[in-house]
């Protein structure tokens, strides 16, 4: 079983791998399909990885959206064709750049704690 300090290093990885492509900006996401599949891909994997974080290390961040974050990956797996493309790149742009703040400052908490 994944720790939540491995599972924190996991979403901020998927990070690292969204800005990798939304860097070339939103004419590049809407124009080419690759890119905004691995957009989605990672912002998955991020709301599955929150999934599976403890209660206890949510309860210690509140001001994560964690329910907003898992709400989406479930909209992304089972309601895939619900998915609209403004609204991932809204995310990217606007609340990406707040959660890899936050995901920095948990991790760097965590490890002043080991």
């Amino acid at each position: 079983m994944r720790s939540d300090l491995e599972r924190i290093k996991d979403i901020q990885e998927a990070i690292a791998n969204i800005e990798k492509y939304s860097i070339h900006g939103k004419i590049e996401f809407f124009e080419n399909e690759l890119i905004a599949t691995w957009i989605i891909h990672h912002l998955q994997i991020i709301g599955e990885t929150v999934r599976s974080i403890s209660d206890e290390l949510k309860l210690n961040y509140p001001k994560t959206p964690w329910l907003k974050i898992a709400d989406f990956r479930n909209l992304i797996v089972h309601e895939y064709f619900r998915v609209d493309l403004q609204i991932v790149w809204s995310i990217v742009e606007n609340q990406l750049p707040q959660l890899k703040e936050q995901i920095e400052t948990i991790l760097q908490e965590m490890s002043n704690n080991e």
